[in-house]
């Protein structure tokens, strides 16, 4: 999946990146209302899909009226739970998770298409990669030498040891790679953005074991053998994405 990510970055048309997104973002809402509706909270998984590439859509493409996507889309959601839920105590639970979808997945992958189309490539990829290497680390790291549990209610296997492994590869990652596709920005603006990418990685990992726990599983869905589902392979980088266009944003 990271080789099919790193050749769409690198070599697809603006469309056809855009395409790609809907594609993963539709897995993913199936794999996201089908978590809710284990942890109880009843969605409607046609509308939340249509609600979230709409948003996708309205973020990502060019020319887009944005605003008045985004809101159509959140009214017509809650429109759908007024016109199929009769009064009851998870209404307002219902009411709720039917804009999750947009704000947890359609937004954060939109801007993934918005950094390409602003920055260049190079500053998607290098995001992606500190977050890949941050992970790398942080798993081999915490094989070898973990003794500190740093979630254990959330996610058992994370150790405080792999976490810092992983800010070490992370920032390293930044900065190297940082000083060659994004020249502009200053070697200790590098690192702190380093540090902040690894830290999101991490709580977006922590966030949707969280979702999982709350539904009683243990991978969003067996879509990728041996890896669970698409929301497994994406959780970092639902909160990195956002964190990371804010940091360009601000750094260039």
């Amino acid at each position: 999946m990271i080789a099919a990510m790193l050749a769409a970055i690198w070599y697809a048309p603006p469309l056809v990146f855009l395409l790609i997104l809907g594609i993963i973002l539709a897995a993913a809402c199936v794999e996201l209302t089908d978590l809710m509706l284990r942890a109880g909270v009843a969605m409607s998984r046609s509308a939340a899909t249509a609600g979230a590439l709409i948003a996708c859509a309205a973020v990502a493409a060019p020319g887009a009226k944005t605003g008045v996507l985004l809101v159509g889309t959140v009214l017509g959601l809650f429109t759908v739970v007024l016109a199929t839920r009769k009064p009851a105590p998870d209404v307002p639970a219902a009411a709720a998770a039917a804009a999750f979808p947009v704000i947890y997945l359609a937004v954060p992958l939109a801007l993934a298409a918005v950094i390409r189309d602003t920055w260049g490539r190079e500053a998607l990829l290098l995001g992606l990669l500190v977050v890949w290497i941050s992970d790398t680390a942080q798993f081999y790291v915490g094989s070898r030498f973990g003794r500190r549990r740093l979630a254990p209610l959330v996610s058992p296997k994370k150790s405080v040891e792999g976490a810092v492994g992983g800010f070490a590869a992370g920032i390293a990652a930044m900065v190297g790679a940082g000083r060659l596709w994004l020249p502009l920005v200053s070697v200790p603006a590098l690192a702190a953005a380093g540090a902040a990418l690894v830290a999101l990685g991490i709580a977006g990992d922590l966030f949707e074991s969280l979702l999982k726990r709350s539904a009683g599983v243990k991978d969003s869905s067996a879509l990728i053998p041996g890896h669970g589902g698409v929301l497994d392979r994406i959780d970092a980088l639902l909160f990195v994405i956002p964190g990371y266009y804010l940091l360009l944003a601000l750094l260039t």
